[in-house]
């Protein structure tokens, strides 16, 4: 069976477990906790089932498992123990309680699954390569890059955290550090250490795989990332009118006067 097909098999499998689990607890949230970790299994299944290893698949394995288990942790963190999220909860009061516990199997878990095989691509690009697997330049550019987004991602997640326990904040709006530069580190962050992985894919002479960092991109700017929470912010903080006169939206940049 194609390497594809047998990780498809694999998240399949776990999120129909995930999905039955949430059925029973009545909380899908659970399934953005399994999200990163959901990257670290299918890099993982790719490397194990290598006949070869090479230095870049153990740099591969090095950087997404980093990547992955800490935003699971951090969601973990976060989510553990606070109910479930507000937008699950109206999807379950859109489509009805009977209803929602299966209809949330199509429309999040197996969804979920789908964007994960795909946007793992790059990882599948280096993986199955059949170059020498040895670092050049471009690699060293890629682990560069991976060091930018990831200290945005997981810097920007910490000084939220911080500035969120402080009860003197309820409502008011985080502009310093990483969120002086960007209304979205966290998301910045995330889309680049993508784009890493699809420098690394691209070394490997693996070039139409890059796909999954653009999918990924798409989705933090488009979709379930920066739109959606900024329709929230708007309504709910007052301030943050004045922070996106001052902020980049995405991409950082020193604020304006």
């Amino acid at each position: 069976m194609n390497l594809f097909l047998q990780a498809a098999l694999l998240i399949w499998i776990l999120v129909t477990l995930l999905w039955i689990w949430s059925a029973l607890i009545k909380n899908v949230s659970i399934v953005d906790i399994f999200w990163g970790f959901g990257f670290v299994v299918v890099n993982a299944f790719y490397i194990y089932n290598l006949e070869e290893i090479n230095p870049k698949n153990l740099l591969l394995l090095i950087l997404v498992s980093i990547w992955g288990l800490r935003l699971t942790i951090y969601l973990g963190i976060r989510n553990i123990g606070k109910g479930e999220d507000y937008r699950y909860q109206q999807f379950r009061k859109d489509y009805g309680e009977n209803r929602y516990w299966w209809f949330s199997y199509f429309q999040v878990f197996l969804l979920q699954g789908i964007l994960i095989l795909i946007v793992s691509f790059p990882l599948l690009g280096v993986h199955t390569s059949e170059t020498s697997g040895s670092l050049i330049w471009l690699d060293y550019i890629a682990i560069l890059v991976w060091f930018i987004g990831f200290s945005f991602e997981a810097g920007g997640d910490y000084q939220l955290y911080q500035f969120k326990k402080n009860e003197k904040n309820k409502g008011k709006v985080l502009n310093t550090g990483f969120w002086k530069y960007t209304r979205h580190p966290n998301y910045f962050g995330d889309a680049t250490v993508w784009w890493s992985y699809a420098l690394f894919s691209i070394a490997s002479g693996s070039y139409w795989q890059i796909i999954g960092a653009v999918i990924m991109t798409l989705l933090i700017i488009k979709v379930s990332g920066v739109v959606m929470l900024e329709s929230t912010l708007k309504t709910s903080k007052p301030k943050y009118k004045e922070y996106i006169e001052k902020t980049n939206s995405f991409f950082p940049w020193f604020p304006k006067k």
